[in-house]
């Protein structure tokens, strides 16, 4: 009875709610600002950023991780890639560590796609579009008119 009488105030207005504060940023836009190069963020994200960094070593720590990456993908910088992945296995942000460590299991892959121009962009284009037809065709129609559809679909 007493908490009934208690929250009554709050319904007939007479209590005073604390005021909401503002609403923390969510998991993705938090990932967006991180994955963006700081010279292309809006000002207000980047000071958005900065002070999600001045409060967690962790999430600063990360954020610098994932930049040198980027620097990397972006320069073609192959020849960076033991370093980076050395200092991200002495962090202690797990998941980092654990993706650096499988990217040592095909070293020798990643490291010439960090620094070749070389892509499998086409390639993997035209097998996304192969398994869209086969899907909009399952149960459909015979192998014939997959193979006809597949063929003029270009």
């Amino acid at each position: 009875m007493a908490v009934q009488r208690h929250h009554r105030r709050y319904r007939d207005g007479r209590g005073h709610a604390p005021a909401p504060g503002p609403k923390p940023p969510s998991v993705r836009e938090v990932t967006s600002w991180i994955m963006t190069h700081p010279e292309h963020l809006r000002d207000d994200d980047a000071d958005k950023l900065h002070r999600l960094r001045e409060r967690d070593s962790d999430l600063d720590r990360l954020t610098l991780h994932v930049r040198k990456f980027a620097a990397m993908m972006t320069g073609r910088h192959g020849d960076r890639l033991e370093e980076w992945i050395a200092d991200a296995e002495r962090d202690t942000l797990a998941p980092l560590a654990s993706f650096a460590r499988n990217l040592r299991r095909d070293f020798d892959a990643v490291r010439n796609g960090l620094s070749l121009p070389h892509s499998s962009g086409a390639v993997e284009g035209n097998i996304n579009r192969l398994k869209m037809l086969k899907r909009q065709m399952f149960g459909r129609a015979s192998l014939d008119l997959l193979r006809k559809r597949v063929l003029l679909a270009r």
